[in-house]
């Protein structure tokens, strides 16, 4: 259950940041100083709508089936399992980073839930004041120094760039889900966890819809800001066009 809520929050938080942002002119025109970084925006737009598409008829629906058949507290336990499978990749990645102690910090919960959780099912590393992080390759390789290059959407798997696009695919192939032996399996558990992770947006959904003048452009923007924070752990340095302004 906290699992759920902690996924939730950060989910909001990301899209209120990406409000601001649109609020602020540059997200509503398309126009600002982020639309260099989407060259391909015609192409992207297209994929943007096809994403929508099959989200309003066939994603969407399935995630607000599961949250009225699953309760809550279900979803959480479901959530925190997957949650802790992530703990490893999270890890080895911070270690790639050159943050040993995080990294440290990341097996150190996964051990702990895996043991003392049942397996991940409670999230009891929390409890003892390891925060939860969730770290991915293209953040690793934004450390390394790889610019973002150009917005990207994928297509079911949605914003991107790029660097995130090539660091997604050693994503993929990373995943402990997909090391299942049985394939069947291991696709109904990948099945299940993207179910689980669209009904955890539900709500943001809203918030997007309410206040996006131009929703393409507002996911576009807060999605840019959004990763280039977790690539500085929420201090970015400044950008070239803030240092020439100083």
């Amino acid at each position: 259950m906290i699992g759920s809520i902690r996924r939730r929050s950060a989910a909001l938080s990301a899209l209120v940041l990406a409000g601001t942002l649109a609020l602020s002119g540059c997200a509503s025109t398309g126009t600002g100083p982020r639309s260099a970084a989407d060259p391909f925006e015609p192409m992207n737009r297209a994929v943007f709508a096809f994403n929508e598409t099959a989200d309003e008829y066939v994603v969407k629906p399935v995630a607000q089936a599961y949250t009225t058949v699953v309760p809550e507290y279900f979803r959480g336990v479901i959530g925190n399992v997957f949650a802790n499978v992530g703990e490893l990749w999270t890890a080895a990645n911070q270690l790639l980073q050159g943050k040993p102690m995080a990294a440290l910090g990341d097996l150190s919960r996964f051990v702990i839930n895996t043991t003392f959780g049942f397996g991940g099912i409670a999230d009891v590393a929390t409890e003892m004041g390891l925060e939860r992080h969730r770290e991915d390759f293209g953040q690793t390789l934004g450390r390394w120094g790889l610019a973002s290059g150009p917005y990207l959407v994928l297509p079911i798997f949605g914003p991107s760039s790029v660097r995130d696009g090539l660091g997604f695919a050693l994503d993929m192939a990373a995943d402990p889900v997909r090391q299942v032996e049985t394939e069947g399996f291991s696709n109904n558990l990948r099945l299940t966890r993207a179910i689980d992770q669209r009904a955890s947006l539900l709500t943001a959904g809203r918030v997007v819809e309410g206040a996006a003048l131009d929703k393409y452009s507002f996911v576009r923007d807060g999605y840019l800001q959004r990763r280039r924070n977790q690539v500085w752990d929420g201090d970015p340095p400044p950008e070239p066009a803030e240092t020439e302004s100083k």
